[in-house]
């Protein structure tokens, strides 16, 4: 059950959202009494300091108008966007270029600054690639654009590297003996930059951690598609040529417990990460 909030400090509360509502719509009290259907008067009365707050039709007019939720006004929920928006905007598809970082996912990155990045890849994490094998992956989608997208990247990979953000990645085990194998989707990338990707793999994992934590996981047991957890705000699913997007708190926090889950079911530390790479041979 919820608690209780004293009417003093609701009417505060209502005060000072009404009040950021209007400022972010940019409306006067004239503006807001026009288009809300209520007198200049009242719109006064309900911004000045005291213990009044509006009555239910009054709120519902108000919040309307300015295209927030009525709940959020009167302090029933921390979400100002109306149900309707949070419901459109609770999951989205958006676009996803076959490529390294692009501006979106680099974006959600510079929203998430600071907070814990959980990453299930695809392959091997991007921002755990070495140049050549990123080339080598990504040539043909990009083409002449190739080396310009690799300075991007490289720009953005050292923006992150000090963003402070802490990242947890899973991926299953069988992902790096393919690398070391040089088969399935790694066949084809040569002996020498196989190696090099493995050891940059290990020399991270080792000198990052605990801000890098890598978990391998036994794909026979477990499985996870790629995705993404940018904080407590967004989870990210990787469909391919787009991305499925989770913006609702409780969805976010379920993909997180999924995340967990992978945690729970590796068979050794991300401390001992580093040594397990050490070992692979190519």
């Amino acid at each position: 059950m919820p608690d209780m909030i004293d009417k003093r400090d609701r009417a505060a509360l209502f005060r000072d959202r009404l009040a950021l509502a209007m400022t972010e719509a940019g409306a006067t009290q004239a503006s807001l009494a026009r288009s809300a259907g209520l007198d200049r008067s009242t719109i006064s009365a309900l911004l000045a300091s005291g213990t009044r707050l509006p009555n239910a039709q009054a709120a519902a007019d108000c919040a309307m108008s300015l295209g927030v939720s009525t709940d959020w006004l009167l302090g029933l929920t921390d979400r100002p966007a109306p149900p309707d928006r949070l419901a459109d905007e609770a999951v989205t598809l958006v676009h996803a270029p076959r490529a390294l970082f692009d501006d979106t996912i680099f974006g959600w990155h510079r929203a998430a600054a600071g907070a814990k990045i959980r990453h299930v890849p695809a392959t091997l994490p991007d921002i755990l690639k070495t140049p050549e094998v990123a080339a080598w992956e990504y040539s043909a989608a990009l083409g002449v654009e190739t080396a310009r997208a690799l300075e991007t990247f490289e720009a953005q990979r050292a923006w992150l590297a000090a963003a402070h953000s802490d990242f947890e990645i899973a991926m299953p085990r069988h992902e790096l003996d393919s690398l070391a194998a040089g088969t399935g989707y790694w066949a084809g990338l040569p002996a020498a930059l196989r190696r090099a990707q493995i050891d940059e793999l290990a020399r991270l994992t080792e000198t990052l951690y605990p801000a890098l934590r890598l978990y391998l996981f036994d794909a026979h047991r477990v499985f996870s598609a790629p995705v993404t957890v940018f904080g407590s705000e967004r989870a990210v699913v990787y469909l391919g040529r787009q991305y499925f997007v989770f913006s609702d708190p409780a969805k976010v926090a379920e993909v997180s417990r999924h995340f967990d889950w992978l945690v729970r079911e590796t068979s050794h530390s991300a401390r001992g990460t580093a040594a397990l790479l050490h070992g692979l041979t190519v």
